[in-house]
């Protein structure tokens, strides 16, 4: 990495932290004083990713949005080998959507408060009832209109190749019922791989493939389904488009 890259990705390690506290901070003010509607108070968060992104070098290029139906309610699954796979989809989503998050963030002062009125949907990540009961709560949630993305494979992958899909993930799409939609992030594991904290500038394509019909999906198909929704994001990081 050149010096001035390596400036750049320190400045961006700095100014990072600050930056997601204050875009938080305009996101909770424009929903609960202005108390714009939750769509379009996505602005300061789609500012928040856009303001990373273009401080750490990264131009991003989005591929396949005529796939997608504008009001249609849908959950983007995409793999996970980055922080900026966050950064670039808050960023430049070309559908409206929302994060599904661990319960114990919304606990957090501001964070937590700005995540509840911007939408965001809960999930406990524990065993048992308690989980179960969270997990039929979020499917009506997206049911209700929410379209949300979820990295199925539940972490980052360390080497950048495309891992197994978590049963619970497909389950949540099940009994949501709406389309499923193949998301490819190419790039943003040369961008920031994980246990690396500089940032490499570059180019990111975010691959958008053909929504999958969940009806007639059953619990007995969710190792069938989980399979075929790997192959096609696996299918979206092949060959990328130029």
């Amino acid at each position: 990495m050149s010096p001035i890259h390596a400036a750049r990705a320190t400045l961006l390690l700095i100014l990072g932290p600050p930056l997601t506290i204050l875009f938080s901070t305009l996101t909770w003010i424009d929903l609960v004083l202005v108390r714009r509607s939750q769509r379009k108070g996505q602005l300061f968060p789609t500012l928040w990713g856009r303001t990373i992104c273009r401080l750490a070098g990264v131009r991003v290029r989005v591929v396949g949005t005529e796939n997608l139906e504008g009001g249609q309610t849908y959950i983007f699954m995409g793999n996970h080998v980055s922080q900026f796979d966050i950064f670039t989809f808050q960023g430049y989503s070309p559908h409206d959507f929302r994060w599904i998050v661990k319960k114990e963030l919304f606990r957090l002062p501001v964070f937590g408060a700005a995540m509840r009125r911007a939408g965001l949907v809960a999930i406990d990540r524990s065993h048992g009832r308690e989980a179960m009961k969270s997990l039929n709560a979020a499917a009506e949630h997206i049911n209700g209109g929410t379209s949300v993305l979820i990295f199925p494979e539940g972490t980052r992958s360390l080497d950048g190749t495309l891992q197994p899909f978590k049963a619970g993930v497909i389950t949540l799409a099940i009994k949501a019922g709406v389309p499923v939609v193949p998301v490819g992030f190419i790039g943003t594991y040369e961008v920031l791989p994980k246990g690396r904290f500089l940032v490499k500038p570059g180019e990111v394509i975010i691959r958008i493939g053909q929504p999958i019909s969940i009806r007639g999906y059953t619990m007995k198909d969710k190792h069938e389904l989980a399979l075929d929704l790997h192959d096609r994001v696996a299918e979206l990081l092949v060959s990328p488009p130029q």
